[in-house]
């Protein structure tokens, strides 16, 4: 076994952690000695474990006299069936001075909003949605960037019980329509535009056409330069506000009522519309934040996201813990990979959060933030969006900082918040998620459905959890629902990760190996694409790649792309310096039958590479839905490539 990176002090026993461990010990009357008996615990007894999630974190409403109420199926389980709560309410619980929210902008704007300010900025929201006749139910969408005046709108129509959903700016008019025009807003708010990669980015047409498409009851445009927008037809955000009458009562509705609507990425055809239930998004979220992340109330939290992200929706929740958020909107690397680690050192960061692949690009780039930065506030580092690889836990603390707790949390849009996460409690281990989120039933399934102990296989959670989404918008009778999470495993959510729990003395760890639908499969032996990454993306050559199956001579063969770095030829001894890193760090069924440069590998908008989306175009099949591309046009490269090979 690895020793561990990093094992937890003293102080662990002060987190809000250690509070709720006793908390638990007491209620339940059991000894809880490790955090193995506390989870069992916390997935045997949900009505006592979620109780106790509410009342430690000082939730704000009223539970009700039951907790969870079975269905017939999974996702007929209701939480809280009688309890009442309004998620901005929460969110706004403090009312004082202390800085709620700090928004820094690529070009070098800052701006910072009190937590009494941004309750009556949300009050005025609120108070204007209600005077037009937004009711509860009724969605307000966002095309806009990072920045306040988002969160700002967010809050305000949660207030009323209206439903919050946003797009990040750079999407298309097309990408946008795929979402919006399924959901049908009464409300667009939109930036007219944002800088990035030291550009001004207009968006004038763009919300023009959105406008003429969706004909939502109000266009509100937030200048992103000056105080007056170009838009035809819009209200300007800041009039707008100042119109507005005195803030109504927080509206209190049931605890599944809709808050948020996400989507899926839409790479395989018209993204999903997942709509989450404000009760279920802000208790576990908030279990997050409190429980395993131990953000505190004098604490700052950043997390590098856009507005199309999930974990934009996570990071808000942060002001449930009294701390203050950082904002950022550009370009995470502009105008070189030390932006983020300034904006540690500038804003006092103590919870700083990214994605796997920038860890790896800051690394490629030659940083070594412990000698150009101080650092001296950052505890926490979280992970998400891919697997962190192995590699790069020692890059964090070799070259960023040695008492780091680095958080990889695993999870995704579909649950708005984490099936495996950090504890402050625990140590970290090389390669894994530190455990498995209190209070999911979480596992690790072969093919036939059978519990695997330390092997890989589908991971699976076994119990209802109070943030499985409400609903898929227009999916009246359940069956899109049905099929994209329980068809695999009858009423057993499957996740769609290919995943190996790792057993511990006091605890379980977690691997994330790829998405299991992207699984290679050569002979007949199943490997997941992180495996592969994990060695290929370490060599200084080569910037990025991607792998997929490809079915060839009755068998499926491995093929493997590569963007090689600046002036980097990829020559026969190149290929064979990759064969050679994936057969000694994985295996020789890994080493990949044919190696191909690209000069570019497609994503998502969010960031995430689109494995499906190639093994489609190498198969010569068609893409369904290139809007769900932020690089379309990234894919021909792989279909000319391909086919020298064939």
């Amino acid at each position: 076994m690895n020793a561990p990176l990093w094992q937890p002090d003293d102080n662990s026993q002060h987190t809000h952690l250690a509070a709720f461990w006793q908390q638990a010990r007491t209620n339940s009357g059991l000894p809880l000695t490790d955090y193995q008996a506390l989870h069992r615990w916390s997935v045997e007894q949900p009505d006592a474990f979620w109780q106790q999630v509410w009342e430690h974190c000082d939730v704000v409403g009223h539970p009700g006299d039951t907790v969870l109420t079975p269905g017939e199926r999974f996702q007929d389980t209701r939480w809280f069936a009688h309890g009442e709560l309004n998620y901005a309410e929460n969110l706004l619980k403090r009312n004082d001075t202390h800085p709620a929210v700090v928004s820094v902008l690529e070009d070098g704007g800052r701006s910072v909003i009190s937590y009494a300010q941004l309750r009556v900025a949300a009050g005025k929201v609120a108070a204007q949605l209600l005077a037009a006749g937004i009711q509860p139910g009724d969605r307000v969408a966002g095309f806009m960037p990072n920045r306040t005046e988002t969160l700002i709108a967010a809050l305000g129509a949660a207030w009323i019980g209206a439903v919050w959903s946003s797009c990040s700016p750079d999407f298309g008019v097309s990408g946008v329509l795929d979402r919006f025009g399924q959901i049908e807003p009464k409300v667009l708010l939109a930036c007219d535009g944002y800088h990035y990669n030291g550009k001004w980015i207009d968006l004038g047409e763009r919300i023009d056409a959105l406008h003429h498409a969706l004909k939502p009851e109000l266009l509100i445009v937030v200048p992103g330069r000056g105080d007056s927008s170009s838009v035809p037809r819009a209200l300007i955000w800041g009039a707008w506000l100042e119109a507005a009458g005195p803030a109504p009562d927080f509206m209190r509705l049931p605890f599944d009522h809709p808050l948020f609507i996400l989507y899926s990425s839409g790479t395989t055809g018209q993204p999903k519309c997942i709509v989450h239930g404000a009760g279920g998004t802000l208790l576990q979220q908030t279990k997050e934040l409190h429980l395993h992340g131990d953000v505190r109330d004098t604490d700052t939290l950043f997390y590098f996201t856009t507005c199309g992200w999930m974990m934009w929706n996570w990071l808000i929740c942060g002001l449930h813990t009294g701390a203050t958020l950082v904002l950022y909107d550009g370009n995470p690397a502009y105008p070189d990979t030390g932006r983020l680690f300034d904006l540690i050192d500038a804003e006092k960061i103590t919870h700083f959060g990214t994605s796997a692949k920038f860890v790896q690009a800051v690394e490629k780039s030659g940083l070594r933030p412990k000698d150009s930065h101080d650092l001296g506030t950052l505890r926490t580092l979280f992970s998400t969006g891919s697997p962190l690889l192995h590699e790069s836990y020692d890059y964090l603390y070799q070259q960023v900082k040695p008492s780091l707790l680095v958080s990889s949390i695993s999870g995704g849009t579909d649950i708005i918040s984490c099936f495996a996460l950090g504890n402050p409690m625990l140590p970290v281990y090389r390669g894994e998620l530190q455990c498995l989120g209190l209070g999911m039933d979480v596992a690790v399934f072969d093919d036939d459905g059978e519990a695997l102990a330390d092997s890989k296989g589908e991971l699976v959670c076994r119990s209802p959890f109070p943030s499985c989404p409400v609903s898929f918008w227009n999916d009246p009778d359940g069956q899109r629902f049905h099929a994209a999470y329980f068809a695999r495993f009858e009423g057993i959510w499957a996740h769609g990760d290919y995943a190996q729990l790792v057993p511990h003395d006091s605890h379980q760890g977690l691997i994330i190996h790829g998405r299991s639908d992207a699984v290679l499969n050569p002979g007949g032996v199943r490997i997941g694409t992180a495996e592969i990454y994990r060695q290929v993306e370490t060599l200084a050559e080569i910037r990025e790649a991607i792998v997929v199956g490809q079915q060839f001579d009755g068998d499926v063969r491995v093929v493997l792309f590569v963007v090689p770095a600046d002036s980097v030829e990829l020559d026969d001894a190149l290929q064979a310096r990759i064969r050679k890193a994936i057969r000694q760090g994985a295996t020789p069924r890994h080493v990949p039958a044919v190696i191909l440069p690209v000069p570019e590998i497609p994503r998502t908008v969010s960031g995430k590479i689109v494995e499906l989306a190639v093994r489609e175009v190498i198969h010569g099949r068609p893409v369904t839905n290139h809007n769900a591309l932020a690089n379309p046009q990234a894919l021909a490269h792989f279909a000319h490539r391909i086919e020298l090979e064939t």
